[in-house]
């Protein structure tokens, strides 16, 4: 701002006085917010209408470059821990790096990420919620009685324990993020591109979604990267 760049901050959906339903939304509903706040910006004439970028973090790594595919008011994306691989790889990398930097053992991240790439499955099959409701909860009942080992949280009984573990994988944001391919999108990211990440993230390892950012942006030809 002390240089003249303008910043416009805008509270997610259902905080203060942002209205819409934060628990029930996607990745991609959130783009299509940040469209209005690009809009409302070339209705300002402080706004240098040629020179409006985004900043997005994380997930919002992941949301800049939408918004930009499909606006040509979007005139620079930089991104910051954001994402070139799919949602389902990118969660199965994020558990094996986190497991290991907590320590725990080989077997039993092997045995997680076998179990969770089943469930990723299932979520990118599914054909409607219903069904999905269903089949994840009877696979995670089947898993509690195979493994002897997997522990309850004390103060829950197991079915609120499958209850809840069902409701964090079939959330329509969970559903979308792990269907979702960042790639395909950022091949349609015309305007120059900024991604920094860092390399001690254990929740976007960085040379893998480098790697893949790049490799999508030059697929679509963007020389300005």
């Amino acid at each position: 701002t002390k240089n003249g760049i303008a910043v416009l901050r805008f509270d997610d959906r259902g905080t203060a006085m942002s209205k819409g339903n934060y628990a029930t939304s996607t990745t991609l509903d959130f783009a299509s917010d940040v469209e209005a706040a690009v809009q409302y910006l070339l209705t300002r004439k402080e706004i240098d209408q040629k020179k409006i970028g985004l900043i997005g973090h994380s997930e919002g790594g992941i949301i800049a470059p939408m918004v930009a595919a499909k606006s040509k008011k979007v005139s620079f994306i930089i991104l910051l821990a954001g994402t070139g691989i799919p949602g389902d790889e990118l969660l199965l990398l994020q558990q094996e790096l986190i497991g290991k930097a907590s320590g725990i053992s080989d077997e039993d991240l092997k045995k997680t990420k076998s179990t969770n790439s089943e469930v990723f499955e299932m979520v990118k099959k599914a054909k409607n919620s219903d069904q999905l409701n269903v089949d994840i909860t009877e696979y995670i009942t089947k898993s509690l009685k195979l493994d002897s080992k997997a522990k309850i949280p004390d103060g829950i009984s197991e079915s609120e324990y499958i209850a809840m573990q069902m409701s964090q994988i079939t959330s329509p944001w969970m559903q979308f993020f792990i269907k979702y391919n960042p790639a395909l999108v950022l091949e349609k990211v015309k305007c120059p591109v900024l991604a920094l990440n860092g390399n001690k993230d254990m929740q976007v390892p960085s040379k893998v979604n480098l790697d893949a950012i790049n490799k999508a942006l030059v697929k679509g030809g963007n020389k300005k990267v």
